[in-house]
């Protein structure tokens, strides 16, 4: 354990480093992030929201500790194994790896994972998912959890940045009748995430 923090703190000054050269402007890459998730649901056909409802998505204001580097390591014998959604259908997806990262002296560990239907298609094929659930859920934030999603060329000399100013709602937060995977129990954060989306501030549609 003691080997773990002493790698994780090495990894965030690092990581840090890199990050102020890459976004000498931290709060302007966020907003531009939120413009394009703003706007990725005026362009899907099965979206839940109108041009209106965007202006009801809410959002902690952008905090640069909460992107946070997480030591990834690979599961490649991870037994495929089925996520239920909220909807109640089944989805089938595999772990892919483990990311261990540390919010204050806390050491935490999630889960990574493909879904196995999406990976045969092209252009998803690299596609990582990571379903999380913390204490803030059902007060500040979507009680059914938040989403991040990766691409595998994202993990970096073994390290992945877990920005969490960048988490979502899943589309079951604006509307019934959408497939939303449950974050599976080993997800589940005893710790609040006061950063990307809260709830949402308009009427849930049914």
């Amino acid at each position: 354990m003691k080997n773990t923090i002493t790698f994780l703190c090495l990894v965030f000054f690092s990581v840090s480093a890199i990050s102020q050269k890459e976004y000498p402007d931290y709060n302007q890459e966020v907003a531009h992030h939120r413009a394009e998730y703003k706007a990725d649901f005026l362009t899907n056909p099965r979206s839940p929201l109108r041009a209106a409802d965007t202006s009801m998505l809410d959002f902690f204001p952008a905090k640069k500790e909460w992107a946070i580097p997480a030591a990834f390591q690979r599961t490649p014998e991870a037994i495929p194994f089925i996520m239920m959604t909220y909807s109640g259908q089944k989805r089938d997806y595999v772990q892919f790896g483990n990311l261990t990262f540390k919010v204050g002296d806390q050491t935490h560990t999630l889960r990574i994972y493909q879904n196995l239907k999406l990976i045969q298609d092209s252009t998803y094929r690299d596609h990582l998912f990571l379903p999380f659930k913390d204490l803030s859920n059902g007060g500040e934030t979507y009680g059914g959890g938040r989403y991040l999603d990766f691409r595998q060329g994202d993990i970096k000399n073994g390290i992945l940045m877990l920005d969490f100013n960048k988490c979502y709602n899943p589309w079951c937060a604006y509307s019934d009748g959408y497939n939303c995977p449950i974050p599976p129990r080993e997800n589940h954060l005893d710790i609040d995430i006061p950063a990307g989306e809260r709830n949402f501030k308009g009427e849930k549609k049914h």
